[in-house]
């Protein structure tokens, strides 16, 4: 897997979290947000997997649908706003 530099901010409580984590396991912070991402994602691979599943679920390939999933706004609701020109 290629590596990509994506700077990420945090807020300076978890900052000093992933500093402390880091210093007393001998890693690199980034080390130890990797593993931290990777752990939460797979221990939450389920309720992802069926989040994913169910915005599959409601894209038709239609502007509509993908805004009602955007934004949260029924069919109708967008219709009652002034709907969206194809």
């Amino acid at each position: 897997m290629a590596t990509v530099t994506a700077p990420i901010k945090v807020d300076a409580e978890t900052d000093q979290l992933i500093s402390h984590a880091a210093h007393f396991l001998q890693r690199s912070k980034k080390d130890v947000v990797d593993a931290a991402v990777r752990e939460y994602a797979e221990t939450h691979r389920d309720l992802i997997q069926s989040g994913v599943l169910e915005a599959l679920r409601t894209l038709d390939g239609s502007t509509k649908s993908a805004v009602s999933l955007l934004t949260g706004l029924s069919a109708t609701e967008i219709d009652e706003l002034g709907g969206i020109d194809s």
